[in-house]
């Protein structure tokens, strides 16, 4: 069960409408670890939100999907690389803002599967951790 909840937001004098699903699934602390976006309406060279994407139920655990549409900026990591927990992986711009998508533990890329100036859609797989 989730409650969709709209909001009026003026950042720098333009005024912003955005919807927000709350998600109570779950206990509050689960339904918390599970919540992941973007924390800024601001263009994108401003303040870069980190985004931590728990897996969907359907994927692997060791895979870090795309959690909203978007365009590939940068890709930070490369196949064999070691990476640690809230190490930026890929960077993706959505409503003209740049997401910092993190790794969510400590592990090694087996395969990203984007490249710089791909477009993604939510659940799309960004990269695979062995």
């Amino acid at each position: 069960m989730s409650t969709v909840r709209r909001f009026r937001m003026t950042i720098n004098g333009k005024v912003y409408e955005v919807e927000a699903e709350e998600l109570k699934e779950r206990g509050a602390e689960e339904g918390n670890e599970r919540l992941f976006g973007s924390r800024s309406a601001e263009p994108h060279h401003a303040h870069k939100p980190r985004i931590e994407h728990p897996p969907s139920p359907a994927a692997s655990a060791l895979t870090i999907e795309a959690p909203l549409p978007g365009l590939v900026l940068d890709v930070k990591v490369s196949a064999g690389q070691r990476v640690q927990s809230g190490q930026v992986l890929v960077i993706l711009e959505a409503m003209k803002m740049e997401n910092e998508i993190v790794a969510s533990q400590d592990a090694v890329v087996s395969r990203v599967s984007v490249s710089k100036g791909d477009s993604v859609s939510p659940g799309d797989v960004l990269v695979v951790f062995e």
